[in-house]
């Protein structure tokens, strides 16, 4: 099971607000740790995740020369968004989002990384428009919908939604959670479960329901992707319940992409095994920096 985030920037990183031509956008940013920086790299967490999630990366990719910018999507946490319309969050209006963010950054091309939701969005977004981006990593994010066991927890999920305030569902996913066992000091757990509560509550619904929807029908678009010319990159841990391994292969094969598998690793190698996961991405985009 993935840690749970830390919710307060990590050492050298700083919250702020991106102001984009679609609004604004809270992110948590790094800047690099040298005086020519390589370059920068724009992180999409997944479903029900947030910007937080990237924490254990921003200290490795700044001190290796790479200015990172982690963003709360549109209705994402910390990033304002229509609690009600489901419109607003349709696929290609997100992808949007992520040009107008990477425009904002004012860099020049940079390394786009989408996890799992967030690779479907990042993938969106180079169908429409490349030119910003130097590279493409999917993280833990398959070629179209979900596993099955996964599209009825997130159906449930939906469900739940249609009819319920985010404080019961909460209260319900709790009931229903297995005891976990405390690491640490008692005081921090409780903490974390508080951060975490504070970051459900302060998602959009509408939101929620129409990713979680998207996450259960997205179409298989591996085909108009691999005729994009941009490095691409495909990186997993080793079990993965959400798209199986074995599809995560071939859908890089498919793409004539670098591939990772990061050991000991899950569903978030990023909070799984940071240091592994770090040294993957910094290896791929030192090669394609051209």
């Amino acid at each position: 099971m993935s840690k749970p985030p830390s919710f307060t920037p990590p050492p050298g990183a700083h919250a702020r607000r991106l102001r984009t031509a679609r609004g604004e956008f809270a992110v948590v940013e790094a800047p690099a740790n040298a005086e020519r920086p390589k370059g920068t790299v724009l992180l999409l967490p997944g479903f029900t995740g947030s910007k937080e999630d990237f924490s254990p990366l921003h200290g490795q990719f700044a001190a290796a020369g790479y200015r990172s910018v982690a963003v709360d999507g549109r209705g994402q946490y910390e990033s304002p968004g229509d609690r009600h319309d489901e419109s607003a969050y349709v696929r290609e209006e997100l992808a949007r989002d992520v040009l107008a963010q990477a425009a904002a950054l004012a860099d020049g091309p940079v390394h786009l990384l989408g996890h799992s939701l967030g690779g479907q969005i990042a993938r969106a977004a180079v169908l429409l428009d490349s030119a910003p981006f130097r590279s493409l990593t999917l993280m833990a994010s398959g070629p179209a919908e979900i596993s099955a066991p996964q599209q009825q927890r997130v159906k449930l999920l939906r469900d739940a939604l249609a009819v319920m305030t985010m404080e019961e569902v909460w209260d319900a996913i709790q009931a229903m959670e297995p005891p976990t066992e405390t690491e640490g000091d008692l005081d921090e757990g409780l903490q974390d479960r508080e951060d975490l509560r504070r970051r459900w509550l302060l998602n959009s619904p509408a939101q929620l329901i129409a990713t979680g929807l998207q996450l259960c029908t997205e179409p298989d678009r591996t085909a108009e992707l691999a005729a994009v010319e941009l490095p691409k990159h495909v990186l997993s841990g080793e079990r993965d319940d959400t798209w199986p391994v074995p599809l995560l292969d071939k859908m890089a094969v498919r793409l004539n992409a670098h591939r990772t598998v990061v050991r000991g690793a899950e569903h978030s190698p990023n909070t799984d095994q940071p240091g592994a996961t770090a040294r993957a991405l910094l290896g791929f985009w030192d090669a394609n920096n051209d």
